[in-house]
């Protein structure tokens, strides 16, 4: 009989064939090789394996980083990697993962610590296999490694441990999270994802000096003083009295949002308009309607770090936005803190404003196991949150080692799954070696080919 669809008609069965699902990993796989990530994890996690078990906690641990990278959501979705053995070697079954998280669940604080510690281990590896494309290369205090602070909700659909309601009336979860910003080449890294109940509150100080400890305990060289080469930037919620005045006395430049006083529109008026010099856009050049001034010397800052200065900009609020009581004159005034003296006040307000990167990198996150927290201990989601920022160092790791100067390094999960690590091979053996054939019809075959030949021509990881 003719077909009358628009797509061929199949007969479909199941049979053995050398057929591979999610060749693409291999990208990971070997990243994973090239930063010693598996053998680091392997010697972390050695005092929570069993005597007589089969399967590595660090392998497990990657495994999981793994399948959230290719698009899992539970640890369930390992059996995508289970029925892979040609390419992602022997996977634990699920009774065995579940067992793990338990037991690192049980003592939690170590276990993060040793994840920590194996994490930062490979971080140090890779960056200093990147050269030039690494985040702190040749890092100062005119172009410092960047680390961004935020928050997110997660909803919780269901009675987990710690979840509370939020503020914007759900119920769940609000973690603070601290990513390393790549800049333009780059999606950036995670660096710290510390997990709270959803009612822990947004300008917590304390939350941020934890966070901000962890990150800067992530950097290679575990600085907790790196002084001007590091920058932390946050927005509003970290710029409080205590956070501020912690990072003057560990000597990090800050950049963050500052809450102008109900007496600001006093001090505007004060302001002559020849002071007021122009905004830039993202590509440099000046934006209309959008222009800056220093309210250090007009502001009250007793309580606050000495050398703080507080940039204000002025805009007029875009069409359909709604007007606020404290708009001035027409102008939406909002402002940020920073300690650094280097540059003009368009190029510190810049760098500021490219904190909204963050915000894609936690929208990333939640495509790579963070929208929804599966397990119901908070102890075991925090192992969880762990595994969801070795995913995402995973993902930056290969494009920093393995696709730097192709667009590819800018491509967000859904696209590198779509494109890379889903491309159709077939495993064949052959004078003892086991080779992947990829399908020469992918448009992107070569791509994973040259990536692959990159990363096995780096130097192996010192034992």
């Amino acid at each position: 009989m003719k077909s009358t669809g628009s797509y061929p008609r199949v007969h479909v069965d199941t049979a053995k064939v050398a057929a591979v699902g999610q060749a693409g990993g291999i990208l990971l796989t070997e990243t994973i090789r090239a930063a010693g990530l598996d053998r680091a994890l392997s010697e972390a996690l050695t005092r929570w394996r069993k005597p007589l078990a089969v399967h590595d906690p660090g392998k497990i641990i990657c495994d999981l980083a793994l399948s959230l990278v290719l698009g899992g959501e539970a640890l369930s979705d390992l059996a995508v990697l289970r029925a892979e053995p040609g390419v992602y070697g022997p996977v634990a079954s699920d009774p065995t993962v579940s067992r793990l998280i338990a037991t690192l669940a049980e003592d939690a604080d170590k276990a993060i610590r040793a994840i920590a510690g194996a994490r930062q281990q490979a971080r140090a590896t890779v960056w200093g296999l990147a050269g030039k494309h690494a985040p702190d290369h040749e890092a100062s205090a005119g172009d410092p490694v960047v680390i961004d602070l935020d928050a997110s909700l997660i909803t919780a659909h269901s009675e987990k441990q710690q979840a509370a309601p939020t503020f914007k009336r759900g119920f769940g979860f609000h973690p603070l999270m601290a990513f390393a910003d790549h800049g333009p080449e780059g999606t950036g890294e995670a660096l710290v994802v510390h997990l709270r109940p959803g009612n822990a509150g947004s300008n917590t100080a304390t939350d941020h000096i934890t966070v901000t400890k962890q990150a800067l305990a992530q950097l290679p060289g575990k600085n907790p003083r790196p002084g001007r080469k590091v920058l932390v930037r946050a927005d509003g919620a970290g710029g409080t009295k205590e956070f501020t005045a912690w990072l003057a006395t560990h000597r990090v430049s800050y950049s963050v949002g500052f809450t102008l006083p109900m007496d600001t529109p006093e001090f505007y008026r004060l302001i002559p308009e020849s002071v007021w010099v122009p905004a830039l856009n993202a590509d440099g050049q000046a934006r209309e309607g959008a222009d800056l001034a220093d309210f250090t010397g007009l502001l009250d800052l007793d309580g606050w770090p000495t050398g703080m200065r507080v940039i204000v900009r002025r805009e007029r609020p875009h069409p359909g936005a709604q007007l606020r009581f404290d708009d001035v004159d027409g102008y939406r005034l909002t402002a940020f803190a920073t300690n650094t003296t280097l540059g003009t006040l368009q190029q510190l307000e810049l760098r500021h404003r490219r904190r909204a990167r963050c915000e894609d990198r936690i929208r990333q996150a939640k495509t790579t196991g963070l929208a929804n927290l599966p397990l119901h201990g908070f102890d075991q989601n925090r192992i969880w949150c762990q595994i969801v920022a070795l995913a995402s160092e995973l993902q930056a790791w290969s494009g920093m080692l393995a696709l730097a100067g192709h667009e590819a390094r800018r491509w967000e999960p859904k696209r590198l799954r779509y494109r890379l690590f889903s491309v159709p091979a077939a495993l064949a053996r052959r004078a003892r070696r086991t080779i992947l054939h990829l399908t020469d019809r992918s448009q992107w075959a070569e791509l994973i080919i040259d990536s692959i030949t990159r990363l096995r021509s780096l130097p192996a990881p010192a034992t």
